[in-house]
């Protein structure tokens, strides 16, 4: 029974990480077995065990079915890119991920052939060299006014936690969505906070070992200028109304 246990979650985890067959075998670095493990043809070898502790915190307990635990912290949690694709010269690009393809990002995030068939374009500026950028489609408007529904961002793709500054703004893809939001740390904590610059949207508590990818948000591309321009007009009539309304009341005061 504890053995079948052991198929079983191998299984959920690859599903968890959305990694194909072959996908999950390539990141384990154990060949083509990693169906027959599943099929409970084969046990898991200890490579496979290995990786899954450095890569994913996963706690070999758990997976033999003698912890309730699953993950065990660590500061190091990866968040690179799982794949990345590149053109007829070898160069990488700017694969573009819009909201409707945003719903699909975290279940084909290990499959090399569902990126490749998204459109891609490459931004020949030094800003844009030596790294990882992928461009992402905002959905909604926890983020405003900094950005808008609709408009694009171009995220450059981070190692690990370290880079990470609360004054950033990060888009975190987790086991099951693409969130674009700021990223506060708490102390001693697998947890984090991700946060809206949007008021009426509360903070959302993630657990560190359900993030997949971190790109940090360095550049934005908008079309609609014009109506950007009135609402910068906008903000400012605002707030030149509330300090006239503050100078109004000093003035009854006194």
């Amino acid at each position: 029974m504890q053995i079948e246990e052991e198929f079983k979650r191998f299984k959920q985890v690859r599903e968890e990480l959305g990694l194909t067959q072959s996908g999950f075998a390539d990141e384990l670095g154990i060949g083509a077995t990693t169906a027959d493990i599943e099929r409970g043809r084969t046990r898991i070898p200890g490579q496979a065990v290995k990786e899954l502790l450095k890569k994913y915190h996963i706690n070999p307990l758990w997976l033999f079915g003698d912890s309730a635990q699953k993950h065990l912290y660590s500061d190091k949690v990866s968040v690179t890119p799982k794949v990345v694709t590149v053109d007829n010269a070898g160069k990488e690009n700017i694969v573009l991920v819009n909201a409707k393809a945003a719903a699909g990002y975290p279940n084909n995030i290990g499959d090399a052939q569902w990126f490749e068939s998204l459109p891609a374009f490459s931004i020949p500026l030094p800003e844009f060299r030596n790294a990882t950028f992928r461009g992402f489609q905002v959905d909604g408007d926890s983020m405003q006014p900094a950005l808008h529904s609709g408009e694009w961002i171009v995220g450059k793709a981070l190692d690990d936690w370290d880079n990470l500054s609360s004054k950033q703004m990060y888009v975190v893809v987790t086991v099951d969505s693409i969130l674009v939001k700021k990223i506060q740390k708490e102390a001693d904590s697998q947890f984090i906070n991700l946060i809206s610059l949007n008021p009426e949207y509360m903070p959302i508590r993630v657990d560190r070992n359900d993030i997949r990818e971190i790109w940090l948000v360095n550049s934005k591309l908008t079309f609609d200028l014009e109506s950007g321009g009135k609402e910068v007009s906008l903000q400012g009539l605002y707030q030149e109304m509330k300090e006239m309304r503050a100078e109004m009341k000093k003035l009854v005061k006194g």
